[in-house]
């Protein structure tokens, strides 16, 4: 599959702008599994961090997000559906400031013309890409708005346009890059309708949904397209190499869909649209394949950017590599002698970390967490970050041939 993200790469209009900006719709694309917006080294930090922007933090009191239990209905018609959440979908613009003047260099336009640094910061706001949101919440004077992290992401500014069209500032109260969730915060004034999340754990296979949101821009703002679930959860692999669970929909999802929710029949907004998959690994073209980030994960994860302005997830303290992933020449070179063909290479231990705390060392191998098998990065994430910061957990680890068992206490990042 290809690997890449409509975010950079998906091309919908080219803006003549002296900085030479490419506005973009914004939407993941699934790319074995998924593709990301930048390119990911084969060395992975398990103490990745989760935080791509600096977040203002803010606090919500007794108004967070909550899911209802109430049951979709079945219904031949998703017109009322649609209107229980039109007036809460917005589109998120992402905003870069060009560069001041003109430069026929290739490098600028992938932002690598170190000589507009200066007169870049200093530059015109414009359109670099363009999303999808939906307001949640209002409280403290203020309207919360989720989205994905990809569209908000590397911005020098966020706009969000509202039903009626009206564009106004909105803040970042903070990101996930790991589950591709972001939170905005706009004046309270502007808010006439909230949507309520429902359970997205209560869905099933060919259920009605609809996804709302802005496909290839603001320009198709509101646009509705119906489909059905799928499949009510899906386990991917992301290409930061993080397994994430999903709902499949083949409802319309284009570029500028990302952060719009799919709703229920009942009105209820049951995951935030995130991904498709375009193109199989043999080239061969894809239809109807979308993915959705479930609302039960999506409402944990805008209830602690809320409070924290983050999300602290478990970690290690090491930076590996899957042993497989390491061709036999560059083994030699790394000085790496073990006859494992399977398991994680730990390449270097964080001197204060949990990993150097429980006894790690640099060239150990991890075959093994809580005795469940680990081969790649993707599944020692799984492990962890089903645990809290705080655990204790056995890594297994062979070291000189010989299986050692450490009993590590997880640390937050």
């Amino acid at each position: 599959m290809e690997n890449k993200n409509m975010q950079n790469n998906e091309q919908v209009k080219t803006k003549s702008t002296k900085g030479f900006f490419v506005k973009t719709a914004a939407i993941g694309l699934v790319a074995g599994i998924l593709g990301g917006g930048a390119s990911y080294a084969a060395m992975n930090a398990i103490n990745n961090g989760s935080i791509t922007n600096q977040p203002t933090q803010t606090t919500v009191s007794n108004s967070s997000a909550q899911l209802s239990k109430t049951s979709a209905k079945n219904s031949s018609s998703m017109t009322t559906a649609y209107d229980d959440v039109k007036g809460a979908v917005v589109s998120v613009i992402n905003l870069k400031r060009s560069s001041g003047r003109s430069s026929s260099s290739i490098a600028s336009l992938f932002g690598n013309d170190d000589d507009n640094d200066s007169s870049s910061s200093n530059g015109k706001l414009s359109t670099y890409a363009e999303g999808s949101g939906v307001i949640y919440m209002k409280a403290n004077g203020k309207g919360y708005v989720v989205t994905n992290n990809h569209v908000v992401s590397g911005a020098d500014a966020v706009q969000v346009m509202l039903n009626n069209g009206k564009p106004v500032d909105a803040k970042v109260v903070g990101t996930d890059s790991t589950t591709d969730l972001a939170v905005l915060s706009i004046d309270a004034k502007y808010v006439t309708q909230t949507a309520e999340f429902g359970d997205s754990k209560s869905l099933v296979a060919g259920q009605t949904v609809i996804a709302v949101g802005s496909p290839l821009g603001s320009e198709y703002a509101s646009t509705v397209t119906q489909g059905i679930v799928s499949a009510p959860s899906r386990t991917i692999t992301t290409s930061s190499a993080n397994q994430q669970t999903v709902i499949q929909t083949d409802a319309a999802i284009n570029p500028g869909n990302s952060g719009g929710p799919l709703v229920n029949s009942a009105g209820q907004v049951v995951g935030i649209n995130s991904m498709k998959l375009a193109q199989s690994s043999d080239g061969t073209s894809v239809e109807g394949m979308g993915f959705a980030i479930p609302s039960n994960e999506v409402v944990t994860i805008v209830n602690q950017l809320v409070k924290n302005g983050k999300i602290t997830r478990p970690q290690l303290g090491v930076k590996v590599i899957t042993l497989g992933e390491i061709p036999e020449a560059y083994k030699a070179r790394l000085g790496i002698t073990t006859k494992l063909e399977s398991g994680i290479y730990v390449d270097s231990v964080t001197k204060t970390g949990a990993a150097a705390k429980a006894g790690m060392k640099a060239k150990d191998v991890i075959t093994k967490v809580d005795g469940k098998k680990v081969s790649d990065v993707a599944s020692l994430h799984s492990i962890l970050y089903s645990h809290k910061v705080g655990d204790t957990v056995t890594v297994t680890v062979n070291r000189d041939g010989k299986d050692v068992n450490l009993k590590v206490t997880l640390q937050g990042n």
